[in-house]
This record gives structure tokens, C-alpha cells and sequence, in this order.
């Protein structure tokens, strides 16, 4: 996992770009490459410390597997290698700040403001922001929240940090039946725990976790999560309840609470846009909202056939790049080049 971040511009003062991308998750910031590659400068406002939205955030040493050209990559990875792509265009980043304000000045630029002061005026505005501001669903246990960040964890951002541990994973979709099956080789002890024996992952990932159980490396059990115990940050021992056994505690020093999150559109829900289940719909051929000049990719948009895949934001992000140039360019006229061809662009990128 990269330890580099980003330097983060001052907050609280005033900034002019060309593009304002709000969410600097994968599809964000391969927007800022396509938008680069037609000399629109781009500022990006997350409320999050680094750039990878829920990719850095919640699964930074996943694996991903449909990430064309890419047979596998992590989060991280993945995240570390649009940096790396975007590093000519000098994109400026406005993290751990969210976008509050947004209201539309006389000229026909919109002026977003977040809730540390900060202004950026665009003539374009791009939303990224996935599913809004999203937190993690944790388990209704009085007192969790001295053990968190600590032994108490709802993301992995490093599987080495539970080497030789004895961790309880407690769900039962995929984040749970994922870092089950990642974790295992490496932790001292692993034990799976979910209200019911039924499960809302993979099938081949049940099946994995079922066979891993049966040989004895992996230890299932069927029961209610009702509260931790420990001290000084460090839990001891979680607290589990089933009518057949009464209560009884599990030893543990890790519990790993994979709920899901809450999707929260936040404060772009008063941006003005038409909103159909706080999703933003698009067309598909510019990816524009119903606000000429605010444009909308990847999971927070949707129209007829939406796919929610970091590829399908991908393809969003160009054909919106094209849209947005003409707004913010109405006067140039728009030639479409290609990197493998044009010796302007390979020396925009730095490669020619």
C-alpha cells in the first residue's frame, strides 16, 4: 500500500479552474486524464484523507479482476496507478473537506464551496462522488467506539496488521467471506460469525470458507454479536449470545465488523439536480445532469442500463471530457486525437 499522499491545497481560499470534480475516487480521478488530455485543469474535493474513494478506503489490498488489461490489481494499486497516469496534468486535490455549497454566478460558472471555506470556480462541475459519503453500518454494541481503529476495525487498509492474530470476522456478505478466506493463511486464529447460516457472498466464496471450516482452519459460528469486553483500546473477547448455548465469550484480539455501509448523497442532494433515488440521472452521450454544465459519473449516476463497474465510469468519464470541453471552450474547436498516434498529446504526457 502506497504512504504517499498528495499535498493537500490550503483550505479556506479561493480558487479558478477549469473542471471541479467532487469525489476523487478511481472514475474521478481518470476523468482528470481525459480532461488533461484536452487542457482543462481539474480540482478534486473529497471528504476522505487520499485519493481511491472506496477503493483506498474500504479494500486497498482486495484484489480486483475486471480491470481491463489488468488481470488483477488491488485497490491501491489501481488507485497508485491513476495517480501515476494523471501526475502530468498537475491536478490540485481538496481533501478531508466536503463539498457544502454550490450555487451558479452571473457569468454562468458555478462556485462550490466547502465546509472549511474553501471556494473553487468552475464553468464545469463533475460529480464523482460514487454513492455520496459513505459509513460504515456498525453493530449496535454499547461501548464499541473505545475499541475503534485500535481492535475494533470495519476496513482493512493492511492485511500484515493482523498477522499472528486471533481475529473474529463478523458478517455474512462479501467483505466478510473475502477477508475470511485473505486472512486466514495469515492469522494465528480465524473465526467467521454471522446470526445465521446463511450467506449473502459468492457462492464460491461460501463454498471456500465452508471447506476451510470443515478442515479445521476456520471457525464458524452461528450466533448473535452482543458486545466486546477488553481494556486501554485492546478487546479481549467478544460477546456472543444463541438460545442453545446461552451467553459465552469468543477470545479474540481483532473483531473485524463487515455490516456494509450507508450511502449518504449529503449536501449534493441541494445542488439543484433532479434526483431519482439519490442517484442523479444522465444522458448517455454526455453523461449531463439536468443542470446544463454539471455533469455526473459512475455509481452515483444512473439511465437506462447502468452498470455499476469502475470500467463503465471509465467510459463515462471520456465521453463526458468531450462534453465538458465545449462548454468550457465554447469558442475552440474540439479535434479528436489519438495517444498512440498524436505526437501533442504523447508530449502532453510526458512520453514523446
Amino acid at each position: 500500500m502506497s504512504s504517499e499522499k498528495p499535498v493537500s491545497a490550503p483550505a479556506g481560499e479561493a480558487y479558478e479552474t477549469d473542471v471541479i470534480i467532487v469525489g476523487a475516487g478511481p472514475v474521478g480521478l481518470f476523468a482528470v486524464f481525459e480532461l488533461g488530455l484536452l487542457d482543462l485543469k481539474a480540482h478534486l474535493v473529497d471528504v476522505l484523507d487520499r485519493p481511491g474513494g472506496q477503493c483506498a478506503e474500504l479494500y486497498p489490498e482486495k484484489p480486483i479482476y475486471d480491470i481491463p488489461g489488468l488481470p488483477v490489481v488491488t485497490g491501491q494499486g489501481l488507485t497508485d496507478a491513476l495517480m501515476q497516469q494523471i501526475a502530468p496534468f498537475k491536478p490540485t486535490f481538496h481533501l478531508q473537506q466536503m463539498a457544502e455549497a454550490l450555487e451558479r454566478l452571473a457569468d454562468g460558472k458555478f462556485k462550490l464551496r466547502t465546509e472549511l471555506g474553501t471556494t473553487i470556480t468552475a464553468p464545469i462541475l463533475v460529480i464523482a462522488a460514487g454513492g455520496g459519503s459513505f459509513v460504515p453500518r456498525k453493530p449496535k454494541i454499547d461501548g464499541l467506539e473505545a475499541f475503534e481503529g485500535t481492535s475494533v476495525h470495519y476496513a482493512v487498509r493492511q492485511m500484515e496488521r493482523f498477522r499472528g492474530r486471533d481475529i473474529v470476522i463478523a458478517g455474512g456478505g462479501d467483505s466478510a467471506l473475502d477477508w475470511t478466506l485473505y486472512l486466514q493463511p495469515i492469522a494465528k486464529s480465524t473465526t467467521l460469525i454471522h446470526r445465521r447460516d446463511d450467506f449473502r457472498a459468492a457462492p464460491h466464496s461460501v463454498a471456500q470458507m465452508r471447506k476451510l471450516v470443515a478442515e479445521g482452519k476456520v471457525r464458524l459460528e452461528i450466533t448473535d454479536l452482543k458486545g466486546v469486553s477488553g481494556a486501554n483500546g485492546q478487546i479481549g473477547a467478544v460477546n456472543c449470545f444463541t438460545k442453545e448455548k446461552g451467553a459465552y465469550d469468543l477470545p479474540c484480539t481483532d473483531l473485524l465488523a463487515f455490516y456494509g455501509l450507508t450511502m449518504k448523497l449529503g449536501p449534493i442532494a441541494e445542488f439543484g439536480l433532479n434526483l431519482n433515488e439519490n442517484l442523479i440521472p444522465v444522458d448517455t452521450e454526455k453523461f449531463q445532469t439536468s443542470e446544463p454544465g454539471i455533469f455526473a459519473i459512475g455509481d452515483i449516476n444512473t439511465y437506462p442500463g447502468k452498470l455499476k463497474l469502475i470500467l463503465s465510469g471509465f467510459h463515462e468519464g471520456a465521453l463526458m471530457a468531450q462534453a465538458a470541453f465545449k462548454v468550457a471552450r465554447p469558442g475552440e474547436r474540439l479535434v479528436f486525437l489519438y495517444t498512440t498516434s498524436s505526437t501533442d498529446l504523447q508530449k502532453k504526457l510526458g512520453v514523446s
